[in-house]
């Protein structure tokens, strides 16, 4: 489903991943887990076409999208901060990509009241969202991201800011939902027990030597 080959990737004359490739089947749940300043994040946004790798190649369902912007290929986000759309409810949040894309208004909105049954926020759509707590913000978040059925969903931290048995509550819950939408996910942590309790698979990036 995600190749990711050969990629290169300099700031400032300082190599951050060096000639790095790795593959995510199609439903599988990665982890790239690494200390910070290890890349991690750079990583994933090369895959979202968010930062341009000096050299490598990354393919989506078996098409190049190294070029492609990120609107077209395919992925959905999740990062750290939410960055949910303050002047939209919880249901203007879950549904933007659907209505972006052109859903209409009743598949839309039925979209939507399933995204919120699966994340545990049945009821919540007219809620906003500067009203809700951090756990359920992260649900909105996940929720708009899994919306449009992305072939990739790309996890920056999306636990970062958490208690400790919120954040270990919730990453169960969120592993539960990727597995049974059969979603392929690249999710990003520094955290190790996170990411065995998360993921299918890890791969390690190591400390850029500085």
């Amino acid at each position: 489903m995600l190749e990711i080959v050969d990629v290169t990737m300099s700031f400032d004359g300082i190599t951050v991943l060096d000639h790095i490739s790795a593959t995510v089947g199609d439903g599988e749940v990665v982890a790239l887990l690494g200390p910070s300043g290890s890349g991690k994040s750079t990583l994933l946004r090369i895959v979202a076409g968010l930062e341009s790798p000096d050299h490598g190649t990354v393919r989506i369902s078996g098409r190049d999208v190294t070029a492609v912007p990120t609107h077209r290929r395919d992925v959905g986000l999740v990062f750290q901060d939410e960055q949910l759309f303050p002047h939209r409810d919880v249901a203007g949040n879950v549904g933007f990509g659907l209505e972006m894309a052109g859903v209409p208004g009743d598949e839309r909105r039925g979209r939507v009241d399933e995204l919120l049954e699966l994340v545990g926020l049945a009821g919540f759509g007219g809620r906003r969202v500067t009203d809700l707590s951090g756990g359920e913000a992260k649900r909105v978040a996940l929720a708009r991201a899994l919306a449009p059925r992305p072939a990739v969903l790309l996890l920056d931290e999306p636990l970062t800011g958490l208690d400790r048995d919120l954040h270990d509550r919730l990453a169960r819950e969120v592993a539960g939902i990727l597995r049974s939408t059969g979603t392929t996910a690249v999710w990003v942590t520094h955290d190790r027990a996170e990411a065995d309790s998360v993921a299918d698979r890890v791969i390690e990036l190591p400390a850029v030597d500085r």
